[in-house]
């Protein structure tokens, strides 16, 4: 049936193209009204985008304003409206054949919204990269700026910003990502992959950003404090903070938590929270469905002797969607639990940690007691172990106990 309805196909578009062929060569067709009819509606379309009326002055002259970047815009004269309308057409046709970079990466962005390839909360955070950066580079045309002037102003923003090399492999995505946007218009004619690789960069360019472990986990001491004054103090957003220590859940999964995930001593992680800015430019937090990547879909197991967390989690809003709300009835938000941690380490007198910390915490744990690689990826969320290792795994140990074991060594003790 398919190959049937392509031959008719075919033998239509053949058809129409045969006569197509036969009407202009027989005069049937007047080749030349077409293209005017064509010029025409080309004409019409840039005029509309025009956004300053065209008007005869006292003196008999056409008027009209023209934007300008620096002066926001200049005033225009001519003898006939033909030739003001002649200016506007040929600016408009240089602004849509020769974009500011700005404009570029808006529309590459943009577009990549609307195509569902990225979140609101990415697109808010391309945007600000983006201004971070290509402030006042982004002004510039876009068919004004060759390759080396790119190279030139990339490695420059390494010292300029005091980047880290997460910060700059941000940067380098969204130059790759509108750059290969104006590759595809035909904007620019250079390699966009080769001139990244050619920057002159290496490790040692980057800011290197030393954490101490006090501040990227809890440590025992820290740990049994918290959990003991959250067990003391149980309302929602204490049995919340209770719950990521339990499992080590994102903070943005644990606001997103309904009712219906959990089972047993387990529950499953199916969306979490995203932020973007609204159009009255306040943030703007929603749930997205579906977690941070493909291996945060996964079933999380709480420890047996918090199992009895999930029974104080049936009692919170037991008849809304979500688990955790505010006393409005409204859903939490990461907002909420992140300023209730930093007021209980304050009580505590203890170092100021995100909800993150207590993520890493967990990890660093699973990793000490040796768990199964496999476990730890599955429970954590992770696509692979060596993320967990390199950037969750710290010393949660004091400098006494620290002192203890290395003191314990048979080799550093006095003979």
């Amino acid at each position: 049936m398919g190959w049937s309805i392509f031959l008719s196909n075919l033998f239509w578009y053949l058809m129409d193209n045969e006569l197509l062929k036969y009407a202009v060569e027989n005069g049937m067709i007047n080749v030349s009204y077409v293209q005017e009819q064509i010029k025409m509606k080309k004409r019409k379309e840039l005029l509309e985008k025009h956004p300053y009326k065209i008007w005869e002055g006292k003196d008999g002259k056409w008027y009209t304003y023209i934007p300008d970047k620096k002066r926001g815009r200049i005033l225009k004269k001519r003898i006939t409206r033909e030739a003001i309308e002649n200016d506007v057409i040929e600016y408009w046709k240089s602004e849509i054949d020769n974009p500011c970079i700005s404009e570029v990466f808006h529309e590459w962005n943009d577009r990549r919204l609307e195509l569902k390839k990225i979140s609101m909360a990415t697109h808010l955070r391309n945007k600000q990269i983006f201004y971070r950066h290509y402030n006042e580079f982004g002004n510039r045309k876009i068919k004004s700026v060759c390759e080396e002037e790119y190279e030139e102003f990339l490695e420059e923003q390494i010292a300029e910003k005091e980047l880290t090399a997460k910060s700059f492999s941000n940067l380098k995505t969204i130059t790759r990502g509108m750059l290969k946007r104006a590759k595809k218009r035909k904007l620019i004619s250079f390699n966009v992959e080769e001139m990244l690789q050619d920057l002159d960069t290496s490790e040692t360019d980057f800011k290197k950003t030393i954490k101490e472990d006090y501040e990227e986990v809890f440590n025992d001491e820290e740990m049994s404090s918290m959990i003991n004054y959250l067990k003391e103090n149980l309302d929602s957003k204490n049995i919340g903070i209770l719950l990521m220590f339990a499992t080590g859940i994102r903070v943005g999964e644990l606001v997103a938590l309904k009712h219906d995930v959990f089972d047993g001593n387990t529950f499953k992680i199916r969306r979490t929270e995203t932020r973007y800015l609204g159009e009255d430019g306040k943030y703007v937090y929603s749930v997205k469905e579906f977690p941070k990547s493909e291996a945060g879909v996964r079933t999380v197991v709480i420890p047996d002797d918090y199992v009895w967390l999930c029974s104080k989690i049936k009692t919170l809003n037991p008849f809304g969607e979500y688990v955790f709300t505010n006393d409005k009835g409204d859903r939490m938000t990461t907002n909420c639990i992140r300023r209730r941690l930093e007021r209980n380490c304050q009580k505590l007198e203890i170092y100021k940690k995100s909800p993150h910390k207590i993520r890493k915490t967990y990890g660093t744990i699973l990793l000490d007691h040796n768990i199964d690689r496999r476990l730890i990826m599955e429970q954590m969320g992770h696509t692979d172990i060596s993320c967990t290792e390199n950037h969750y795994h710290r010393n949660r140990r004091n400098i006494e106990t620290k002192s203890q074991i290395i003191s314990s060594i048979p080799e550093f003790k006095a003979t």
